[in-house]
């Protein structure tokens, strides 16, 4: 049986990538159907009191947000994934936080011209990626943050983890979130993070 997986990343937050490897290694073992969603943690926290050093990341982390709506709309769904993993590498393990390195090399990984990195520092695809950003969060809250991943049709916020699972354990991990999402009164389950995302 397929499962239907939709995910929702914002490209800066480190959680949501340590997600999307766990995602990948089950689907390298299992059969999902996964699509690849924009969302953001700037238009996500616009309206909340956050600290100055917070704030300070938002405008860097548009600028990828941005980027990949605006390759979605351009050129389709299928170059959304690419490019998060194009950029994602260089942001997570890769450690860059200079969005002028980044880009351009994320862009000629996945084949895209050096020009199209105009769109990062334009609003002409907010429409389009706040649609998307809210798609996401509409369906499992405001007091939550990202990945939002939706299984068979159910989303929760998470799983948040570190380091992502392999091999047996991730397919032990992916068997719970979907036995949650099929229990129609599941709603919530937490603990406090005792570690930073662990890359490997």
């Amino acid at each position: 049986m397929t499962d239907s997986v939709e995910f929702w990343f914002d490209p800066s937050c480190p959680w949501a990538w340590m997600t999307s490897r766990w995602v990948d290694e089950v689907a390298a073992q299992r059969d999902l159907d996964v699509t690849w969603n924009v969302m953001s943690l700037a238009v996500l926290n616009e309206n909340n009191d956050v600290s100055e050093e917070y704030k300070a990341f938002f405008p860097r982390a548009l600028k990828y947000t941005r980027l990949v709506a605006a390759a979605k709309e351009v050129h389709g769904q299928e170059i959304v994934k690419p490019l998060y993993d194009a950029l994602g590498t260089r942001i997570h393990p890769g450690g860059s936080i200079d969005p002028d390195e980044v880009i351009p090399a994320a862009l000629a990984e996945v084949g895209l011209p050096a020009e199209f990195a105009a769109h990062a520092d334009s609003d002409a695809h907010d429409p389009q990626m706040r649609a998307s950003h809210f798609e996401g969060i509409n369906r499992v809250g405001q007091d939550v943050g990202t990945p939002v991943i939706s299984v068979n049709g159910v989303a929760f916020f998470g799983p948040v983890v570190s380091p992502a699972p392999k091999g047996e354990q991730a397919l032990a991990l992916w068997d719970g979130v979907v036995a949650a999402a099929a229990y129609d009164g599941f709603f919530e389950i937490k603990r406090t993070r005792t570690r930073e995302p662990i890359f490997d």
